[in-house]
């Protein structure tokens, strides 16, 4: 059989090398993920450009497409360095050429482009063919000096030509304009700072190489250079932490917050959005946030506008009428208007990828313009020399003008001239080529006293080189000195504020803060409702409707706070949990509430007693008293860790039951008052404090029967009046001074009658005749009075109204409030069933 095929010669098999499988895998991927990180995706610390970049200005200038030349067509651009640089498909070029002309992307854009470049709503740049380049003037100093030999050139992808591993730079470009990029295995993401600064900072560390990186960061405790990022779209900064880690560690996270200006109007306040966060996009959030506002999770806004143009952004956000147009910012900055921006400084050294701090960022771009300045010194030098040596000649010649000319004129050729000239007057044959090049009019005296003029200049110009390139001062103050030409040149004002750390938007920031009613049922039902649902109304009033329990269920525990109020909720045994008032449920005067277990870990029949601001307790002691009788103190200290799980507050004997908690000062008296309508006051001192752990002493001797119905504090000269309220909704305030000092564990003496009519004590509270009261029965009617509506009488008698009960119902707390806010409108007759 005959082919037409040759015959392919066979392989010896010592050529053949086995290879694991596994180790090939290996040595492929590393290869892959080096060309990647070094090629692609990561910035060199010296001109802070990736290969992409680079090339791409390389490219420009050698097309002549500089700030002083008009603009060509991106896509020109973009066909030259692909063609000739970097042959990775044009898409990647032009959405780097992009990037370089948009100013949200850039602090100091590098591309002057005309056209549409794509804006801070997301829309992209218009097709290469529409828009038209040049170089920004600044980066044109990144390209100075690039022909006099100061940095090295490799071939490019097909060895036709050569490119520039490095652009000389006399910008700091890395810390400038930052950089972003994920590479295989690593990330990169740089962010832009302010020109000035960061020559100021580079400065200083060219005269003070041994300083620390806390020497270039400029803080509030310390007089630095870098105040920290300053991004094109401006916003601001709101923690030093991460600023402080990312240039002392090279890692950190920063909250950059969205600039937001409140404008107050009659109609409903508006919130107006200035300035972005860096690389938002503008449309996709006021999307999301309409978004949020449809379905409910962001209330009080009842429109939102665009109103940005090519000035800056200006997005108006309108708030309802009455809304609290802070806890909408709240809500916004929470969700939308504030994100976190992850420093990684991530670049390549020396072909190696490295992590660097501010320090290193600068140093890596000081060595490079040391070595620039240092080469571009020495390829000068040797320029002046040349040319010396060359001036050195034609003086020569003009000294002995008639006899160069004989000797040029007897000469057979040219050739015979120079060699002439070199054996006459000892010249190069460099500089007898020179003269022989020499024109007649360059013979007259004039033109002699220029080149003595030049030649001085250049020997000036060469002893100037030798000393930058013999002395390491010199050579810095050189570069010190072009840096503050760039300074004067293109610095501006910082865009991006720095503004103390107000610490993460959490949800009690989305609260408004207002006081509210809290009531919780037997069945361990909770709710709150604004206290300014209830109008205050004149004593004798059946209140209104404010929770409808469940049938068999009753309220049991009624107490106004504010909704930013800490509180420590006593139960009835003898366990203390830490509540936050805005985590309670917000319902409607006619809702059950929601079980008491989604913010209290309560025990099954366990409820809540007495209730404590956190906020009076920086000091003193805690009194608390049982059912039985019994009475405690405990520093306040003790209670400073309450975890959600509860902690004990008092130990218990079998059917006894804490009742009321009060602060006390720890030099003051203590009244007691019983169910019977008895009550006891005793200098506080009679009760040692004791630990959380313990039972107390007896407080007073209860009748057969009787129980402990509430625990006040008072001090020895208070001129306060003590409320008591019965079951039925009696009521009458006695002035505190009647209620003498006994010793303790005493029977006490009698402060109202519990008869049929009033029935037993609900409550007994230490007023003022300017404080308010809320009240609320079993049944979930609740009245809002004031205190001075509650006759003042003595001890012993049975008081007036204060709350019309309904025969099967019954007062089941009372609390006092702050009266201040309700002026001095007559209280409405109405009431409501």
């Amino acid at each position: 059989m005959s082919s037409d095929v040759p015959d392919t010669p066979d392989v010896p098999a010592e050529e053949v090398q086995p290879v694991r499988i596994e180790d090939e895998m290996e040595q492929s991927y590393i290869d892959y993920a080096m060309s990647v990180i070094v090629g692609r995706a990561l910035p060199d610390a010296r001109d802070g450009l990736k290969p992409v970049q680079r090339r791409i200005l390389y490219a420009m200038n050698e097309m002549g497409v500089t700030a002083r030349a008009g603009h060509r067509k991106s896509s020109s651009v973009v066909g030259e360095t692909m063609g000739d640089y970097h042959p990775h498909g044009d898409s990647a070029i032009y959405d780097a050429l992009a990037r370089m002309a948009q100013d949200f992307s850039l602090r100091y854009p590098l591309v002057d482009g005309q056209g549409n470049f794509g804006s801070v709503d997301g829309d992209p740049p218009a097709a290469m063919r529409y828009t038209e380049a040049r170089m920004a003037p600044i980066a044109e100093e990144l390209l100075a000096d690039i022909d006099k030999d100061t940095v090295d050139f490799e071939s490019n992808y097909d060895d036709r030509l050569t490119e520039p591993e490095v652009l000389p730079s006399k910008v700091p470009n890395l810390l400038v304009n930052g950089a972003s990029g994920i590479a295989v295995g690593m990330s990169t993401k740089i962010p832009p700072h302010n020109l000035g600064e960061v020559i100021d900072a580079a400065i200083h560390l060219i005269d003070n190489p041994d300083c620390s990186v806390a020497d270039l960061i400029d803080t509030p405790d310390s007089d630095g250079y870098v105040k920290g990022p300053d991004f094109p779209t401006g916003a601001s900064i709101v923690n030093r932490e991460g600023l402080w880690d990312a240039y002392t560690e090279g890692r950190g996270r920063l909250r950059v917050r969205a600039d937001i200006e409140i404008e107050y109007d009659d109609g409903g306040d508006r919130l107006v959005v200035t300035e972005l966060p860096y690389q938002e996009n503008k449309a996709r959030r006021i999307e999301r946030i309409a978004e949020d506002v449809n379905e409910g999770k962001i209330e009080g806004i009842r429109d939102i506008r665009d109103e940005s143009d090519r000035d800056g952004v200006r997005v108006v956000i309108e708030c309802k009428r009455g809304a609290n147009v802070d806890v909408v910012k709240n809500q916004l900055l929470e969700h939308h208007l504030e994100n976190t921006f992850s420093v990684i400084s991530l670049a390549l050294v020396d072909g190696q990828p490295r992590v660097l701090n501010l320090k290193e960022l600068l140093e890596q771009f000081v060595d490079h313009r040391r070595e620039v300045v240092r080469r571009r010194s020495a390829f000068e030098l040797d320029e002046a020399e040349d040319r010396a040596h060359i001036l050195e000649g034609r003086l020569v010649a003009l000294e002995n003008v008639d006899s160069v000319v004989d000797i040029v004129r007897d000469s057979e050729d040219r050739d015979a001239a120079i060699e002439g000239l070199q054996v006459e007057y000892d010249l190069s044959t460099e500089q007898a080529e020179h003269v022989v090049r020499m024109q007649l009019g360059s013979l007259t005296s004039m033109e002699a006293g220029e080149v003595e003029d030049e030649y001085e200049e250049v020997q000036a110009e060469i002893e100037r080189l030798e000393t930058i390139l013999a002395d390491e001062s010199e050579l810095l103050g050189v570069i010190k000195e072009e840096l503050r030409e760039i300074k004067a040149d293109y610095a501006d004002e910082r865009r991006t504020d720095i503004i103390e750390d107000a610490g993460s938007v959490t949800r009690e920031d989305l609260i408004a803060e207002e006081e509210v009613v809290v009531v919780v049922t037997e069945d361990d039902y909770v709710k709150r409702m604004a206290l300014s649902e209830f109008d205050p109304q004149h004593r004798g009033g059946k209140g209104i409707i404010g929770s409808r329990p469940k049938e068999g269920d009753r309220v049991s525990t009624v107490f106004t706070a504010s909704t930013h109020d800490y509180l420590l909720c006593f139960t009835d045994q003898g366990q203390v949990y830490r509540l936050k008032v805005f985590e309670l449920p917000e319902m409607g005067r006619t809702a059950r509430g929601t079980s008491a277990v989604n913010v209290i870990d309560l025990d099954d029949g366990e409820e809540i007693t007495a209730v404590v601001n956190t906020d009076d307790i920086d000091s003193g002691y805690l009194a608390m008293a049982t059912r039985n009788g019994y009475v405690k103190r405990t520093a306040v200290s003790a209670f400073e860790n309450v975890h959600s799980g509860g902690i004990r507050a008092v130990s218990l004997e079998a059917g006894d039951a804490l009742v009321d908690v009060e602060v006390t000062s720890g030099d003051g008296d203590l009244l007691i008052g019983t169910r019977r309508g008895m009550t006891i006051r005793f200098a506080e001192t009679d009760a040692r404090p004791m630990g959380r752990s313990a039972r107390g002493v007896n407080g007073i001797k209860l009748q057969e029967g009787d129980q402990v119905a509430g625990l006040v504090a008072a001090d020895p000269d208070d001129d306060r009046d003590l409320l008591t309220v019965t079951k039925h909704g009696y009521g009458k305030r006695t002035p505190l001074g009647e209620y003498r000092q006994q010793s303790r564990y005493g029977k006490g003496l009698i402060d109202i009658k519990t008869d049929d009519r009033n029935g037993p004590v609900c409550s007994i509270n230490a007023v003022s005749p300017d404080d308010g009261l809320v009240i609320m029965s079993e049944a979930g009617q609740i009245m809002r009075t004031r205190v001075e509506e509650v006759s003042e009488v003595g001890r012993n008698t049975k008081g007036v109204v204060v709350m019309a009960v309904d025969d099967e119902d019954r007062v089941a707390g009372v609390d006092v409030v702050d009266n201040s806010d309700d002026g001095d409108e007559e209280p409405p007759e109405t009431d409501e069933a």
